[in-house]
């Protein structure tokens, strides 16, 4: 039997409280003193910030960014790996997150709204980012996004979106237009208000 003084399932956690591991059967443990592990999520950490701001440093529209605030978006982005195939958002859900492309090629499609058929509008490549526009206007999403081949993206939540693309939200919101373009080129007459039905 084990005692252990913090809380968490590591028994790891800075806080104070009381655990006891008990063993079921004959096993070996492996031990990790507090120090060591700090150092270890550090260096993860570290490795984390840089890769995304070297990422994050070749995207334009993220050049409004300070960069303190591009090393803050690099800890707040989560990897989410998709396969060729994969669904990564559907025309007419609730919008939870941002995409940034890291690897692949994502393909976007819209619901012809005579046909009810899917239309490709778009290709997006590493360095291009997407759902953001359900998010600056708060509705459902107004377009289907699938990899295309398998994808890696950096993803952030909708309270991290919004607490740290402050300065982008401009140029985001510029973009609107292009895309109410994009969809009356392809089905006339057509907004994004009706592809959220």
């Amino acid at each position: 039997v084990v005692s252990t003084q913090s809380t968490g399932s590591s028994g790891i956690n800075a806080e104070y409280g009381a655990a006891t591991i008990v063993a079921t059967e004959e096993c070996i443990l492996w031990a990790l003193d507090r120090t060591t592990f700090r150092q270890l999520v550090l260096v993860t950490t570290m490795k984390k910030r840089e890769m995304y701001e070297k990422f994050l440093n070749d995207i334009p529209m993220l050049q409004e960014l300070e960069s303190y605030e591009r090393m803050n978006l690099s800890d707040a982005l989560v990897t989410t790996k998709y396969k060729s195939g994969d669904a990564i958002i559907k025309q007419g859900e609730e919008a939870e997150a941002f995409f940034i492309i890291e690897k692949g090629t994502c393909v976007v499609k819209v619901k012809d709204t005579h046909t009810n058929e899917e239309v490709e509008v778009s290709q997006l490549n590493s360095g291009e980012y997407f759902g953001e526009l359900a998010l600056l206007q708060q509705k459902p999403r107004a377009a289907s996004v699938y990899a295309l081949t398998d994808v890696d993206c950096a993803v952030l939540d909708i309270k991290a979106f919004e607490r740290l693309l402050g300065p982008c939200l401009d140029i985001m919101s510029r973009n609107v237009a292009n895309y109410e373009k994009q969809l009356t080129d392809l089905f006339g007459e057509v907004s994004l208000e009706d592809l959220r039905r």
